[in-house]
């Protein structure tokens, strides 16, 4: 089954580094269009200049902090008009953020709900009523497995997270009339930029590969590897186009089997 994309555009939160440029490369491959949003402008036009020497379709990228409301509507906007559309919404902005819950601070609860609960709802209300009105949209909010099976130590993500889970949840049932599906991806142990830097910071001598076995086996992942961001963007891409027609109100987890629940 080829999976494709041609015709749409996508908005990518997050989309200079990790999973957030994997899904605009795998978008992009696959015939969209794709914004792709990010705070350092360096990286961000070093990501867009590579997806785009590559890729057939316009990449375009804008410098925004989603937890700024009007930086938010600035950047639709300009989206909108140089792309004419927002398609398909990822929500994918955020960090991991936890700590023991007596030493968790408001303002980090704070920060924390602005960057990864209502910078995703101040976004789908912004790309939502156009969605509607074409009949066709898909928003996907990226949250990790702890919005389904949070531990100790795991605030305040995991309970932003779990709020992002409902969202999707409410989202995709206002939107199905509308054709507007919206899921979620769970995010498991993924190769990324913070293992990277985990790496050099707390095993420099160790081969990287190795390092990452490691990894996966302390977490117990059952598949005994740790991800690649291309396999969880294979995913998103599937979600975002018609051959994913059916299935809204979802939260998948992408993990190697490592989530308690399903």
């Amino acid at each position: 089954m080829e999976v494709r994309l041609d015709g749409r555009t996508a908005l990518i939160t997050g989309g200079s580094a990790g999973l957030g440029k994997a899904m605009a490369q795998k978008f992009a491959e696959s015939g969209a269009d794709v914004a792709i949003l990010a705070r350092r402008p360096e990286v961000l036009e070093e990501a867009r200049g590579q997806i785009a020497a590559t890729t057939n379709g316009r990449v375009m990228a804008y410098v925004c902090d989603v937890t700024d409301p009007e930086a938010l509507r600035r950047t639709v906007e300009q989206a909108n008009g140089d792309l004419g559309k927002v398609d398909i919404l990822v929500n994918n902005a955020g960090t991991s953020q936890t700590g023991k819950f007596e030493e968790i601070t408001d303002e980090v609860w704070k920060a924390d709900l602005e960057l990864k609960l209502f910078a995703a709802i101040r976004l789908s209300r912004l790309c939502l009523p156009a969605m509607k009105e074409r009949r066709w949209g898909r928003i996907i909010n990226v949250l990790n497995i702890g919005a389904k099976a949070p531990r100790g130590g795991s605030a305040p993500t995991s309970v932003s997270r779990a709020a992002g889970m409902a969202l999707t949840k409410v989202l995709a049932n206002e939107g199905a009339p509308y054709n507007v599906l919206v899921n979620a991806l769970l995010v498991g142990l993924i190769d990324s930029e913070q293992h990277v830097r985990r790496h050099e910071r707390e095993a420099p001598e160790t081969d990287y590969q190795a390092f990452l076995a490691q990894m996966a086996k302390q977490r117990g992942v059952p598949m005994g590897r740790v991800g690649e961001a291309e396999e969880f963007a294979n995913v998103a891409c599937f979600l975002a186009s018609d051959a994913g027609g059916y299935v809204t109100g979802t939260a998948i987890n992408v993990d190697g089997g490592n989530a308690p629940v399903v």
